[in-house]
């Protein structure tokens, strides 16, 4: 920026082409109005800004979920959602922009090294859903470890939990769901957690199911 006392068209205030003039404190001075912001938006963005939407709009809608799942992996610097982001963007998505999707199969709702459990299944039962499990205990398992459950709709963008579905002794649970839902397809995920909360385990997917009404 530079002053001046008098130039070739004497002083002046306002913008002339790409030249503001003003004054302060009786000080005339002109400086050049800065370049314009640019947003090069390039296709390396876009698939990065792209990947980012897909994977927020579904996790938070099992923010509650993904905070048990995730926090013990998370640090002072990366929250339980920060750290599940990173993970389901490197690993759940499929295609290529500007065709991407999730990829339901790879999705975590949660990490860690609880045993989760054999033939865990979900399997729709009158406009709900029954999720079962061997109750059989493995390794550092216990009967009263909890079992967190999770369907989320793609078409409506909603999801149906619960953190506490049951106990591994149960070896089944019943997850409500909206009336809604009835027609639609719904993508589920099962992982364990230790009854003092002090481990989970890896994510187990259970399919892609149907939901059907009760028959009349």
């Amino acid at each position: 920026m530079g002053t001046f006392k008098k130039g070739i068209l004497g002083s002046f205030s306002g913008k002339v082409g790409n030249v503001v003039g003003a004054s302060w404190r009786g000080i005339s001075y002109m400086r050049s109005l800065p370049s314009s912001m640019r947003n090069p938006r390039t296709e390396k963005q876009l698939s990065q800004r792209n990947k980012f939407s897909l994977i927020g709009k579904f996790l938070k809608t099992i923010l509650p979920v993904i905070r048990v799942g995730f926090k013990h992996i998370a640090s002072a610097k990366n929250s339980a959602y920060s750290t599940a982001m990173s993970y389901n963007m490197q690993n759940a998505l499929k295609g290529v922009y500007p065709d991407l999707e999730v990829d339901f199969e790879k999705v975590a709702i949660a990490q860690g090294g609880l045993y989760p459990a054999n033939n865990v299944e979900a399997a729709c039962d009158a406009g709900k859903l029954q999720f079962s499990w061997d109750e059989t205990l493995q390794n550092d398992t216990s009967s009263e470890d909890r079992i967190m459950v999770a369907a989320y709709n793609p078409i409506k963008e909603e999801a149906a939990y619960d953190l506490s579905l049951g106990t591994r002794a149960d070896g089944s649970g019943l997850l409500d769901l909206p009336a809604t839902w009835v027609g639609d397809e719904v993508e589920t995920f099962v992982a364990f957690a230790s009854e003092d909360g002090s481990q989970v385990s890896d994510t187990v997917y259970t399919g892609k199911i149907a939901i059907v009404a009760a028959q009349p």
